[in-house]
């Protein structure tokens, strides 16, 4: 999943040469972007100063050397504050927060944190969002979404299940309405500077960009339905962290998937592609 992350909203955009990664873990989502043949800037922001420096020596291989790279700056910052201080836009901001349930993780969920990051975007930006649908409920998983697709109507989500069918999934969101070029995705990954790129996304299986597309699980306004009712994470309520709680050790990730997925439609206007690649799309998503 850490490598979906990173990788997603990277091949969604255009080209992106700036970023934004939430919360530094093994490094492996800011990683994925020294890959990145157009990326020049790379910032991390971090609350605890020990956890690059556990990074840097421990996960060097699996996150390409991130914070060594020149392009790298980690920032020590609460990242609310940080988002909302900040006058620099990025083209991908990626948000991996720990599990909501976490005293003060809600707070990177709320509605008010997706509308600053909506701001921080330069024109064609993209946001990431991870979302773990293990040792939740159907309940909190609605609110995540709910209220993600308040700020991004058009936002998308994309599944990992490599663990077991939806066991957390990426939720993508743009200012503006989504469109996806397969085939020039898949030019993309065929070009040499993009050789270490398809190679990475080969070691979590994905031999093409088709197969990265085929993890699509759903947008907004087909879920509409299915999220009707559900609680808006606000910062003066954080109603999340509470209904989170309320699911430790629950182990629901297959019937929450399982649910989404009985609103998810093929997505006319989200996919572009020849025939070729579209047949093989559709294949993979059975629709």
């Amino acid at each position: 999943m850490e490598r979906m992350l990173g990788h997603l909203p990277a091949l969604v955009h255009a080209g992106p040469r700036s970023a934004l990664v939430v919360g530094c873990g093994a490094g492996i989502t800011a990683g994925t972007f020294v890959l990145q043949p157009e990326v020049q800037r790379i910032v991390i922001c971090e609350l605890e100063p020990l956890v690059p420096k556990a990074v840097a020596q421990y996960f060097a291989e699996q996150n390409y050397g991130v914070l060594r790279d020149p392009r790298t700056q980690v920032v020590f910052d609460d990242a609310r504050h940080y988002v909302f201080a900040t006058r620099e836009k990025f083209d991908v901001i990626t948000s991996d927060p720990i599990h909501p349930w976490i005293k003060g993780a809600a707070s990177l969920y709320t509605r008010e944190y997706f509308e600053m990051c909506k701001q921080h975007l330069k024109p064609g930006g993209v946001v990431a969002q991870w979302v773990p649908l293990y040792e939740s409920s159907l309940a909190a998983v609605k609110s995540e979404i709910a209220t993600f697709f308040e700020v991004f109507p058009n936002g998308t989500i994309w599944s990992n299940d490599m663990n077991g069918p939806g066991y957390d999934v990426v939720l993508l969101g743009t200012a503006g309405p989504t469109r996806i070029d397969i085939d020039a995705l898949e030019a993309r990954l065929a070009r040499p500077d993009y050789a270490r790129v398809a190679a990475s996304l080969r070691d979590i299986r994905f031999n093409s960009g088709t197969d990265l597309m085929a993890t699509y699980a759903g947008q907004g306004p087909d879920l509409r339905v299915w999220l009707r009712g559900a609680e808006i994470n606000l910062d003066r309520n954080l109603r999340l962290q509470y209904l989170a709680g309320m699911s430790l050790n629950s182990n629901a990730s297959e019937y929450i998937f399982e649910d989404m997925l009985l609103h998810r439609r093929f997505p006319e206007g989200l996919f572009s592609a020849s025939d070729l690649h579209m047949k093989i799309l559709r294949k993979a998503l059975r629709l």
